[in-house]
């Protein structure tokens, strides 16, 4: 009998292939984001794609892996962890489109 996973909302299940692009807002600029960010993609290992500062003052982070690498970086842009003060997150889940070599800063 083989064991079976459960559903996340919207269908997806946490060892499928996910694309995570989230725009925290706040104080996120100035402050080192971009390099906890990729600190912490890169600790969760096995994540590839960028973060990235908007003129409008937020950073925009795409991060592509499974779905539960994808989780596991957005409960820490939302977590108190963060530098600087997070205000909100806003996020988007596509399916991966790849090209990416690592976790950069942009």
């Amino acid at each position: 009998m083989s064991e079976q996973v459960p559903e996340q909302p919207g269908g997806a299940r946490p060892h499928d292939p996910a694309r995570l692009t989230a725009w925290v807002r706040g104080e996120v600029q100035g402050v080192g984001f971009r390099w906890f960010t990729r600190a912490a993609a890169l600790r969760i290992g096995r994540l590839v794609g960028f973060a990235l500062n908007l003129g409008d003052g937020r950073v925009q982070i795409v991060a592509e892996g499974t779905r539960a690498d994808c989780e596991q970086l957005l409960e820490w842009l939302r977590g108190g962890d963060t530098p600087g003060h997070v205000d909100g997150v806003t996020e988007i889940w596509d399916t991966p489109r790849g090209g990416y070599r690592g976790f950069a800063i942009r």
